[in-house]
């Protein structure tokens, strides 16, 4: 898999994408099938796969369009897909659209109010979101995952890279609902968010590494993309290699077999090796 350059101003929030594989809505389809998919060490198996789970998943909803587990379910596939397997830029858009349409969809069978977020102000949306309790922490943080996975594949419309705004402001109410959701990886997205740019630009590094730590922590380090993305995102971006090189010999140590991260990890995994590799050149 090769990276695909965006405006060094735009957090590679292609990691989005492999963080929405896992979790509790993919488990709305089944409740064994998601784990052969989460469980799998083998990536090229995987993305072999993933597009009959797609279409079935397509399939139910047709079926059922208002069921807001098949849609949340259908939302991160998507997004899984178009952010880690798809190297043409026009088909991951299509894709990761997609995984938006059903975020939003998603978010308006869970509660009527959630049906216009898109056209709410800023003051409306983030007082929605004040409203917001640990039950609507789910498809929270199933839509921020699309909404971040679509401004990554559209990086050159102004309009969606408007939007990250609101993706971080969902994630910062996550955090302050149920920090630990998902491993904690709302703290992850704010890490990445808050290391978009130094802090001589207005960057928030020493914010992203609290962030970054809490990941850590909250996983109890089994989450190891935690760690790849906090050498990528802070430790480059302050030069720390003493820092970056810790982080990534310790994913590049640990077991990846984790239920419900053992996929996750072992990108993770492939991802450490080539950030060391470079690392010479970088720093």
């Amino acid at each position: 898999m090769q990276w695909r350059s965006v405006p060094y101003w735009v957090p590679s929030l292609f990691f989005a994408a492999v963080v929405t594989l896992q979790g509790c809505s993919l488990a709305h389809v089944d409740d064994n099938l998601p784990y052969g998919v989460l469980n799998n060490n083998d990536l090229q198996l995987v993305e072999d796969g993933l597009p009959t789970y797609l279409l079935m998943v397509d399939g139910l909803i047709e079926n059922w369009p208002e069921s807001e587990s098949l849609l949340s379910s259908g939302a991160d596939l998507y997004g899984a897909y178009a952010g880690l397997f798809v190297e043409d830029p026009e088909r991951a858009r299509k894709l990761s659209n997609k995984a938006l349409e059903y975020g939003f969809r998603a978010a308006c069978a869970h509660h009527k109010d959630y049906c216009d977020l898109r056209s709410l102000s800023v003051p409306e949306f983030e007082s929605l979101l004040d409203d917001a309790g640990k039950g609507d922490v789910p498809v929270l943080f199933s839509l921020g995952s699309a909404w971040a996975g679509y401004i990554q594949q559209n990086t050159s419309d102004w309009n969606a890279v408007a939007e990250l705004g609101r993706v971080e402001a969902i994630m910062v109410r996550i955090v302050a609902l149920d920090e630990g959701y998902q491993y904690g990886q709302a703290h992850m997205y704010l890490g990445v968010l808050n290391s978009i740019l130094p802090a001589s630009l207005g960057g928030k590094p020493e914010q992203a590494k609290a962030h970054f730590e809490e990941a850590v922590l909250l996983s109890d380090g089994k989450n190891l993309l935690a760690q790849v993305l906090y050498a990528e995102k802070y430790a480059r971006l302050v030069f720390d290699r003493e820092l970056h090189d810790s982080l990534l010999n310790e994913v590049l140590a640990a077991d990846p077999d984790v239920h419900g991260l053992t996929l996750q990890n072992t990108y993770a995994q492939q991802q450490a090796e080539a950030l060391l590799a470079d690392a010479d050149d970088y720093f």
